[in-house]
């Protein structure tokens, strides 16, 4: 039940900058992709959906269903990662291309890609944008405003400076496989993953190995041996790094030591071998939640130290693989190889309430991005799927006195 009218959709959400510098990095020289399409598009293709309902500006008492705001289409692959940037909405697909999307009429307003394979993350950091490749690789993008915002290919990781650095010194390659070296600069796999960080930006690979780059010149400054099996997702909180893997476990890194090198802070155990696909952290970093490939989410908070780690709670929260997660306050969104995506209420005792089931992907939900600002009495929503889609839902928040179908956690 809507307690009292609000402004339209088109009228709540707030245009801000492109690239805003609250976002996530930084600065080097390169050459510009020929495959980059710079053109400002004025075609488009999406469905607007249930525009005309008014948000509630104040906390719904009664039970309120999500609203399914539009569908974007137009990639001609999979949409395998998401971001957001100010007022523009960025889509990635195992087709390589990137689509901007607008808002708030969610037109398509540039198109880039490059580079061998699928496009496996991406973020963004001030007013450049970073993408991983099946082809190992990272690619930095810069919008130049100079040319009405257009999006420009300005380097390749690792560069050709570290390359050539490096290269005739054999204290530098490593054994990546038998009768085989890399470079410890490379990835020898799929980059699966980004993360950014104070200056740094992080990339986890199929290759086990957690690399760290510095921003300012691009430089590979460290590459770990962090898991035994593949890294499927990278979350940044206050220096640390949470890194979720294969292996059936999260691990945190932070910087000691003079040096400034990353080192082991703490392992998070999951189910035994069950794959964790994704993590997130709290916004005052005490709780971590992984999703995990038997449908579990799990969470965990650590001592101060956090070289001790306690599961404190595990709820069955689908059918299937957990695949993605994202988090917006107290509400913990999760998507999965079911096709759904679950809204659970964070509670004060560590339980998870499930808020409410989305569903209307026809494949599996790859990725999740909330948006910081608030509508209404609610948030913004993006998905991305296997279907080819974006998907815009407008989720509302619940009244404190509101429990809707609570699953219970099992305290360790």
């Amino acid at each position: 039940m809507i307690h009292q009218k609000g402004p339209s959709i088109q009228d709540t959400i707030l245009a801000t900058p492109l690239l805003s510098s609250t976002s996530t990095p930084s600065n080097s020289s390169g050459r510009s992709s020929s495959d980059t399409d710079d053109s400002l598009e004025t075609s488009f293709r999406f469905g607007l959906e249930n525009l005309n309902f008014k948000i509630p500006s104040s906390p719904i008492s009664g039970f309120e269903s999500y609203k399914s705001l539009a569908v974007l289409s137009g990639h001609i692959g999979s949409v395998s990662c998401l971001a957001l940037c100010g007022e523009f909405i960025l889509s990635a697909s195992q087709g390589k291309d990137i689509i901007v999307w607008q808002q708030p009429d969610l037109r398509k307003f540039a198109k880039f890609g490059q580079g061998d394979g699928s496009v496996k993350a991406l973020i963004t950091a001030g007013n450049r944008v970073f993408t991983a490749h099946q082809d190992s690789r990272v690619r930095v993008w810069k919008v130049s405003r100079s040319s009405e915002n257009v999006i420009k290919l300005v380097d390749t990781l690792p560069t050709t400076k570290d390359y050539l650095g490096k290269f005739m010194s054999q204290g530098n390659y490593v054994q990546t496989r038998r009768h085989h070296k890399r470079l410890w600069i490379e990835h020898a796999d799929s980059i699966s993953c980004l993360a950014f960080s104070n200056g740094l930006l992080y990339s986890g690979s199929w290759d086990k190995t957690l690399k760290v780059w510095r921003t300012s010149d691009f430089k590979c400054l460290e590459s770990i041996k962090a898991h035994d099996d593949a890294i499927n997702g990278l979350f940044s909180s206050k220096g640390v790094v949470y890194s979720a893997s294969a292996d059936g476990k999260i691990k945190a890194w932070g910087i000691e030591g003079k040096n400034k090198m990353h080192s082991l802070k703490g392992i998070l155990d999951g189910h035994k071998d069950i794959s964790l696909n994704s993590v997130v952290v709290s916004d005052d970093s005490k709780v971590v939640f992984g999703g995990g490939s038997d449908g579990y989410i799990m969470g965990w908070i650590g001592n101060q130290d956090m070289d001790s780690w306690r599961m404190i709670c595990e709820v069955k929260a689908h059918k299937m693989a957990v695949l993605c997660m994202c988090l917006m306050g107290d509400y913990l969104c999760s998507g999965s190889a079911d096709r759904t995506i679950s809204i659970w209420k964070r509670e004060m005792n560590g339980m998870l309430s499930r808020h409410m089931v989305i569903q209307g992907h026809e494949g599996p939900i790859k990725c999740l991005q909330a948006s910081p600002t608030r509508v209404g009495c609610g948030f913004m929503l993006y998905s991305g799927s296997l279907d080819k889609s974006v998907r815009v839902w407008w989720i509302p928040s619940a009244s404190s006195s509101l429990q809707i179908t609570q699953k219970k956690c099992a305290y360790l």
